[in-house]
């Protein structure tokens, strides 16, 4: 398995970043560590509860919650780009983030590889706190060139209003 990578970036007066899925390096614990070694605040998981499972991170939750993390989950299909969940609850989750970010905190968003689903999460943050979306595209790319994968997942990543 690849090293367990955190792409971090500013925005909205904090630090935003994306990686992937604590234990699909093979070492749940290790993985863990290392996110909260970044100290986030708010944790998003982008990833389903099949893939929670299958990699060992049922417990990701209750971890961060120990540790006094906060912790979301917007489960979105494998490469895609809407959900129910993500339907319901972005809105709160973005109020969110954004309050953490403006308190000068961390926001971690993380999927199965952390490129497209955590991708496309970071970007809408991004552009919700008022990044022109191509730039901030561009900009999240420079710190993980993966970002974004699907046509499907840019254009709900770069909506406004």
């Amino acid at each position: 398995m690849t090293d367990f990578i955190i792409a971090e970036l500013e925005a909205g007066g904090g630090r935003l970043a994306l990686c992937p899925m604590p234990g699909r390096s093979g070492d749940y614990s290790r993985d863990l560590a290392q996110v909260l070694a970044w100290r986030p605040a708010l944790v998003l998981t982008m990833a389903t509860g099949p893939e929670l499972a299958a990699h060992g991170a049922l417990g990701l939750s209750a971890n961060l919650a120990a540790q006094g993390v906060g912790w979301l989950h917007l489960p979105v299909a494998d490469f895609g780009a809407d959900s129910p969940a993500l339907r319901e609850g972005w809105a709160g989750a973005s109020t969110v983030a954004r309050e953490r970010l403006a308190a000068g905190r961390g926001v971690l968003a993380h999927c199965l590889g952390g490129c497209g689903r955590s991708g496309m999460a970071v970007l809408r943050l991004m552009v919700d706190v008022g990044e022109e979306p191509a730039s901030a595209l561009a900009r999240l790319r420079v710190v993980r060139p993966c970002a974004v994968e699907t046509a499907a997942q840019e254009v709900w990543a770069t909506r406004t209003g």
